[in-house]
């Protein structure tokens, strides 16, 4: 009787841990399969419809991201975001090498994803998309004494780039994103548009050596290259500055230099190898960007009403405070010193309004209250990273608790974004730190974001 009750029990036994076994063993093919999906390469494809074929062996190169489709519903925070990648089916109609300049079309799509090109669009996605565009004149132009495109030819170039911006995952309105069109690609109502005439005009030596090597952290404030592309614009839109009063004439002038600009970044695009062109647009942009608050204010009506005569700490004032920065927050990230900006303008609408106190210190509101998440953006040019394990990321900085700016005359007459003490956490470098870090940003994950930004839309 003991003999019989002992073997069914190892049968018993021996049942339970077959079920186990098949349980595990049916969860590591089903991962398997997934991680097994197709991941195909980008190339440029005519008169051809995209091809899908899945399950596929993995490839791993510059020009190959991951094909994982983006799931319906929202993903958990450890659930890499992919992008949808395939072949492009281009027009035909725009006689260029795409290839030639492959790194700077696959770094705009990762710096203009899907996911992520409204929010990083005016600090990283959109200064990157107008590089590669100066970057393409430069290059489309090689084989010809040109340093425009025709606008036909533009119109054809422009529709081409978005479809394989598109094709590598990046968003598809990022031309109505940044406000750039085909009309940049052609020289616009510069009169000189050609290599010859241009060098003739401008002192061509001075304008490359100037401009070869830009210095993110001294061009924006003891500028070196930005004079030159003025100058040289200036140069080139002699016949366009007649001498008259209206606004007419003023505005075709602005409009001639601005084009003529355009002409400039093509040239100086035909002349430097496309990173260090990329390297030197993006930091000459990024002086630009660093002096404008593109936040946009709502009438603090609430603030105002709570936060008048209030010399110490209120709660009905922090509290309407708190709700309103959150709110502007919410419209895209913003490096930290476009923060100080921001923080500069809302504090003086709110001294215009009657509020004298300094509110942000009542509050304790710092500049990373100023951007979603406190995660503040360096104001060096930085760039969204794609990775094939962990889908997007790019680096902010969590620890900045710099105390936002509240002006008065006194503070306002030394305050300068070229101080050296302006923000405490300035990057001075993006080569130190460990690899997951970049100077002292803290990488920030594209999934847990995402996960973040559904739950306070």
């Amino acid at each position: 009787m003991q003999k019989e009750i002992h073997i069914e029990g190892t049968f018993s036994q021996l049942f339970l841990l077959f079920g186990f076994w098949l349980t595990f063993y049916e969860a590591v093919v089903a991962a398997q399969e997934l991680t097994e999906q197709n991941h195909l390469p980008l190339k440029p494809e005519f008169a051809k419809s995209p091809s899908y074929e899945l399950f596929e062996p993995i490839e791993i190169s510059p020009a190959v991201f991951p094909d994982h489709p983006l799931p319906t519903e929202p993903l958990p925070p450890i659930y890499p975001t992919f992008p949808n990648t395939y072949n492009p089916v281009l027009s035909g109609k725009c006689p260029a090498n795409f290839s030639d300049i492959s790194s700077i079309l696959e770094r705009t799509a990762s710096d203009c994803s899907q996911p992520l090109a409204a929010l990083v669009g005016n600090a990283i996605c959109c200064p990157q998309f107008s590089s590669l565009l100066h970057i393409f004149e430069g290059y489309y132009s090689l084989s010809s004494t040109e340093l425009v495109l025709k606008n036909v030819t533009a119109d054809d170039c422009f529709s081409d780039i978005i479809t394989v911006l598109v094709s590598q995952g990046a968003s598809s309105s990022i031309d109505s994103l940044c406000s750039l069109n085909s009309s940049s690609l052609t020289g616009g109502s510069c009169p000189v548009k050609d290599v010859h005439s241009f060098e003739k005009r401008v002192n061509t030596s001075k304008l490359l050596e100037a401009c070869e090597t830009v210095d993110p952290l001294k061009e924006c404030c003891r500028p070196v290259c930005q004079p030159e592309i003025v100058d040289a614009a200036l140069q080139l839109s002699a016949g366009q500055l007649t001498i008259g009063r209206t606004r007419n004439v003023i505005g075709g002038a602005v409009d001639a230099i601005n084009d003529c600009k355009m002409v400039v970044y093509s040239w100086l695009s035909r002349k430097l190898p496309a990173e260090a062109a990329n390297t030197a647009f993006r930091a000459l942009t990024a002086c630009k960007v660093n002096k404008v608050c593109p936040l946009k204010f709502e009438e603090p009506s609430e603030v105002v009403e709570a936060c008048q005569n209030k010399a110490a700490p209120s709660p009905s004032c922090c509290s309407a405070l708190t709700n309103y920065v959150g709110g502007i927050q919410k419209q895209m990230l913003i490096t930290n010193k476009q923060a100080i900006v921001c923080a500069t303008m809302f504090a003086s609408m709110l001294q215009n309004a009657g509020v004298m106190t300094n509110v942000y210190k009542l509050c304790d509101v710092d500049l990373k209250d100023f951007n979603l998440q406190g995660c503040l953006l360096g104001s060096l040019p930085v760039d969204v990273i794609f990775d094939n394990t962990s889908g997007y990321s790019f680096s902010c900085d969590l620890n900045d608790d710099t105390e936002a700016p509240w002006p008065s005359s006194s503070s306002m007459a030394s305050f300068s974004l070229c101080a050296e003490k302006s923000l405490a956490a300035l990057p001075t470098s993006n080569s130190s730190g460990d690899p997951g870090t970049r100077g002292s940003g803290l990488e920030f994950a594209l999934p847990l974001f995402l996960l973040i930004v559904f739950v306070f839309l």
